[in-house]
Parts: structure tokens; C-alpha cells; sequence
């Protein structure tokens, strides 16, 4: 009896299609905003767009509402569903090692030659990429599971030069909850906490009174 594996492209396709992702009715939300840095408390108002745009108003702090601001649309940038052959057509994939925990190593060639990831049970586990001028190392350690494909729980980050390797400023170690409002999940709080040359700064974002927004009549 033979075992046909799938090829490293339709493993990392699999678990792609299982993040969760919001669909092309959402409506957007708006919602109130705690900002906690260190002993800083700061609120506001959030509205991320069905285009996912994201806007910030009622913060007066400017270095607070860019954070903010910038916090809003990555949260909305990862809940939107692209097709793989949208992201990855120019790519190649071949396979790495699996380590202790099942985690399988995936290579990327082509376009974006240096990236990789690790799956696991179905899921995006660890990812390497080159964006800009900087690389970014994420390892998930738990995770969500919607019903509808999964959500990051727990995961870290670290930046390193794509040049000499070294690493650009502090781990971050991640923290996410999140709420079911109508059909779709949406963050309700994410907690960093980085660590720099020894010294542990925490950041949290607290998002309260979500509320979706009435969809446009088409």
C-alpha cells in the first residue's frame, strides 16, 4: 500500500483556506477603544469600514492615535479573504522538516524566495517573511477555532535585518480575544507585551460596545 502525500503547495493551501476570514458582506463595525500603555489610559472611538478602511476619532494624544490607528488595520487587513492563487501564483513550495511538535517545514521559492512557514494540524503554526526592508518571524501558539477556520490566540514576533540577521528591537509576545457579534467574530482585545534590552513594556487594546454597521443598500 502506497501513501499519496500532498505536495507542500496543498498543505499550506489547506490551512491558508482554514484561517477565518470575514465574507464580502460585512458590513464593518465601529466600537470604543482603551488604550493601555504601561500606566497610560487612553479612549477613543474605532470604525473599520466594509472596505476595511479604518478611522480613529476622539483621541487627542497623536502618538496614541497613530498606534491605535495602525493596531485597527491590521486587525481588519487579516480578516480579508484573498484567494491563494491571489497571494501565491508566483511562488514555489517544497517541503522542510517536521519537528518535535508535527509542525512541517514549508519552503518558498519563486516571487518570494526566503519565506517560509510551518503547518500543523491544519494550520499556519509559524511564518518568515520578507516585507520591505525588514524580516518578520511569527510563531502561533494557540489558536481559535470559530467553526469557520482559525484565529491566532497566542503567538510572538521578532524582526531581524534581511541583510546581517540581526535582530531589529524586542520580542513581542501577542494575546488576542475575540467576540461574536451577529455572524462574524471581531477582536475585542489584544495585549503585547515586548521586551527590550531587558526592560518589559505592555500595550493593550481594549474594544468595547462593537457594534456592526447597517450594510449600504446595493
Amino acid at each position: 500500500m502506497t501513501v499519496t502525500q500532498i505536495s507542500a503547495q496543498e498543505l499550506l493551501r489547506a490551512a491558508y483556506e482554514n484561517r477565518y476570514t470575514w465574507d464580502k458582506n460585512f458590513p464593518g463595525y465601529t466600537a470604543d477603544i482603551t488604550y493601555k500603555e504601561d500606566d497610560k489610559v487612553i479612549t477613543g472611538k474605532v470604525r473599520v469600514n466594509a472596505d476595511l478602511k479604518a478611522e480613529v476619532s476622539d483621541v487627542e494624544d497623536e502618538q496614541a492615535l497613530k498606534i491605535i490607528h495602525n493596531q485597527a488595520w491590521e486587525i481588519a487587513i487579516h480578516r480579508v479573504r484573498r484567494s491563494f492563487e491571489d497571494v501565491h501564483s508566483a511562488n514555489t513550495f517544497s517541503y522542510g522538516d517536521t519537528d518535535s511538535t508535527g509542525a512541517v517545514e514549508i519552503f518558498v521559492g519563486g516571487k518570494s524566495q526566503g519565506d517560509g512557514y510551518k503547518i500543523r494540524n491544519n494550520e499556519v503554526c509559524m511564518v518568515h517573511r520578507h516585507i520591505h526592508n525588514i524580516v518578520v518571524t511569527i510563531n502561533t501558539f494557540s489558536s481559535h477555532d470559530t467553526g469557520e477556520g482559525y484565529l491566532s490566540h497566542t503567538y510572538d514576533s521578532v524582526y531581524h535585518d534581511p541583510k546581517t540577521g540581526e535582530q531589529r528591537g524586542g520580542r513581542s509576545e501577542f494575546t488576542d480575544e475575540y467576540e461574536k457579534v451577529d455572524n462574524y467574530f471581531i477582536l475585542n482585545r489584544r495585549e503585547i507585551r515586548t521586551e527590550t534590552e531587558g526592560k518589559l513594556s505592555t500595550q493593550e487594546f481594549i474594544f468595547s460596545n462593537i457594534k456592526l454597521l447597517e450594510p449600504v443598500a446595493g
